[in-house]
């Protein structure tokens, strides 16, 4: 099994990775592209260097990926679902072990901090192996009929589905939906992001390694035409994506062509709801962790933190005070804890939302520039300092809030200051870090601001007040809501989103009814009762 990338990635530091083995993998092995003549490059984030080339796969690479896929399918499918934990688990202990080396090579390809990436791997394995749980549990039901005559229920697999990854979490999401597919007998053809292609193709090597069909999860590179090609092919039964809503929107009309089942889990403006009567401690703890994981690049992050208008100077004191701190540099250093954004354009994108922020009225509490770690080997990576909108001068300026609190919330010529609603870095989602603060006065208020937006994925409040957290999450229109805590997302809980958020779950048992399909059989024990 080869496995020379990973082998190098103990001595391996930021700077030094060039990765030159295939990114594809079909049939049990790495398959190297048929052309390289419309290669990409891919680059290390936290350098700017160009890490290696991703070639996308045409048509013909494609169908012989589902055809691989397929064949896989015909063999697992037919395996007891206890056989297919056993197998599953074994891959489950294979991505423990090596679980520093595959969060090293994301941190490379992806830029999040080397902390951050070590749990990344261990929930890819924990969702591996819950579902090698679930596996053998797969099972119908028995439903008693008339005159001795009796029904049953089958859940069976679809067949090949497709997976279409993100490139803020790389290998978890490749993890994510494979493992509930393989657990009902299911295939997987999974296509990475174009600029996070290298660690899919670790995961596939695991699984064969682990025991599994040779295809049945294979790896596809490409962008939006190799995405194109997966979601019309005949024999794809269902399609998993995860990215952006115009994206999303695309992959749901190309795969109704044919009828397949598509799960979308897309973009989020989620809110945060921080209460007076919150232990403000955890309130800010929980709003850095809804805003500056993975550099702001989640789509569930709480970046619209609506805060109780009597508390507002010593929550934006204490938030802007932690948010300076931030140690951002070297992902691959224990210490750092916020790496570089994915490329020089979504670096450009997110400085530009701060920049249109400030033309619109709000007031940058702390960072939203470049940043230029002192490391020479990063001047060339996709750095800025973390972001905090919202208001009041004397924080600007490093003062203490808290003397000027009666003054600053009764002087009607500093709410221009405020984030507002109507805002673009209000509206939009940055996908960076950036953090908008914004003054509330009333539940009823606040409940109805947060929910006025297209989005729906997440969502959070922070009160010591049980019943009013109750009212609030029941309210809230999203897929998730935190109490007294943010982006904790075991692989028990079901994740998903309400309106452009997305449809369909990923995690938890839920996820079983969208990778299967109930199978009704009718007995009849006696003579048939014909009206002809």
């Amino acid at each position: 099994m080869a496995q020379s990338t990973l082998d190098s990635m103990p001595g391996a530091s930021t700077g030094t990775v060039v990765v030159t083995e295939p990114l594809n993998f079909w049939g049990g092995k790495r398959v190297k592209p048929r052309e390289e003549k419309n290669a990409e490059p891919v680059f290390e984030p936290a350098t700017g260097r160009v890490l290696c080339q991703m070639v996308p796969c045409g048509a013909e690479e494609v169908d012989e990926a589902i055809q691989s896929a397929y064949a896989a399918y015909q063999k697992w499918s037919k395996m007891a679902g206890m056989e297919r934990a056993r197998v599953m688990l074994e891959a489950a202990r294979i991505i423990r072990e090596r679980r520093e080396k595959i969060a090293k090579l994301e941190v490379i390809n992806n830029g999040k901090s080397i902390t951050e990436a070590l749990v990344d791997i261990d929930i890819a394995w924990q969702s591996i192996e819950y579902y090698a749980g679930l596996a053998g549990t797969l099972a119908g039901q028995h439903i008693q009929l008339p005159g001795g005559a009796f029904a049953y229920t089958r859940r069976e697999p679809l067949g090949v589905c497709v997976g279409i990854g993100a490139w803020n979490y790389p290998f978890q999401i490749a993890s994510w939906k494979s493992a509930p597919a393989l657990a009902c007998g299911n295939a997987m053809v999974f296509k990475p992001s174009p600029m996070t292609p290298v660690t899919a193709v670790i995961l596939a090597e695991i699984y064969k390694e682990a025991g599994v069909p040779d295809g049945l999860f294979c790896v596809v590179q490409g962008g939006a035409e190799t995405g194109s090609l997966l979601c019309h092919h005949p024999k794809v039964a269902k399609v998993s994506f995860t990215g952006s809503v115009p994206t999303g929107k695309k992959v749901m009309e190309m795969s109704a062509k044919s009828v397949k089942q598509v799960t979308l889990e897309l973009g989020g403006k989620s809110p945060l709801i921080i209460f007076k009567d919150c232990e403000l401690e955890n309130a800010v703890k929980g709003a850095l962790m809804a805003n500056f994981l993975t550099q702001g690049e989640v789509c569930c992050n709480g970046t619209r933190v609506f805060v109780q208008r009597e508390i507002m100077p010593q929550f934006l004191e204490e938030v802007v005070k932690r948010t300076k701190a931030i140690p951002v540099g070297d992902p691959l250093l224990g210490s750092t804890r916020m790496g570089p954004l994915i490329s020089k354009p979504q670096l450009e994108k997110v400085l530009g939302f701060v920049s249109q922020a400030k033309k619109e009225g709000a007031r940058v509490l702390c960072g939203g520039d470049p940043f230029v770690p002192s490391d020479p080997k990063l001047k060339g990576g996709y750095f800025m300092s973390p972001c905090v909108l919202g208001t009041s001068n004397t924080l600007v300026n490093g003062g203490t809030a808290h003397a000027q609190s009666a003054l600053f919330f009764n002087t009607q010529s500093l709410s221009t200051d405020n984030c507002r609603d109507d805002m673009t870095c209000v509206k939009e989602e940055i996908f960076g870090p950036v953090m908008s603060v914004l003054p509330f006065d009333t539940e009823e208020e606040v409940i109805q601001r947060a929910n006025n937006t297209t989005f729906g994925l997440a969502s959070g409040v922070f009160t010591r007040d049980i019943s009013r957290a109750h009212r609030v999450a029941a309210s809230m229109e999203a897929g998730t809501c935190f109490i007294n805590n943010y982006n904790i997302n075991p692989i028990e809980l079901p994740f998903g989103g309400y309106k452009m958020s997305g449809f369909g779950r990923e995690n938890g048992q839920v996820t079983i009814e969208y990778y299967s399909q109930l199978k009704t059989v009718v007995v009849e024990m006696g003579d048939v009762e014909s009206l002809f």
